[in-house]
């Protein structure tokens, strides 16, 4: 059953209970990785390794997003700013004890490429925070599989 979600600003990445930050730095300039993100949301399902579905909506204003598993996000843009950072807030999931949940991506050039920064900011249920806190590292692998799939994707376009 999905569940609608407290509507927080991008200020919520630097104020969430949850905070988990991962980055690492890819040959693909911040241009073309903003625009797999912000531009490009059907791509997603090609690169992220737990995304099934991902679609536009609202002339880009929103998003539907779908994992494996059977998670889904209704999501809301915060800040798309052109190769700089691409944010989005969860409205509405099926994710039992989320409470609030923020995404931001973060793009810096590295040299001749980016340095992908991926917060994931949260709030929940006590049991929602320690599984988010013990799993870090199944996210930490999801990001790094899915950057490095991407830089593939991008350098072979």
């Amino acid at each position: 059953m999905a569940r609608q979600l407290r509507p927080v600003g991008i200020e919520f990445v630097e104020t969430a209970p949850v905070r988990l930050v991962f980055a690492r730095e890819i040959s693909a300039s911040p241009g073309s990785v903003f625009h797999a993100l912000a531009e490009d949301v059907p791509g997603w399902a090609e690169w992220f390794g737990a995304v099934t579905l991902a679609r536009s909506a609202d002339e880009g204003a929103r998003r539907e997003i779908r994992l494996k598993g059977g998670t889904r996000f209704l999501e809301t843009v915060l800040v798309a700013k052109e190769a700089e950072v691409y944010a989005y807030r969860i409205d509405e999931t099926n994710a039992p004890g989320a409470r609030a949940l923020v995404e931001e991506w973060r793009l810096t050039p590295a040299g001749t490429g980016t340095r992908v920064q991926w917060t994931f900011a949260a709030d929940g249920s006590a049991v929602f925070r320690l599984a988010l806190t013990f799993g870090r590292a199944g996210l930490g692998r999801a990001f790094r599989d899915a950057v490095t799939s991407l830089e593939r994707r991008l350098a072979s376009a």
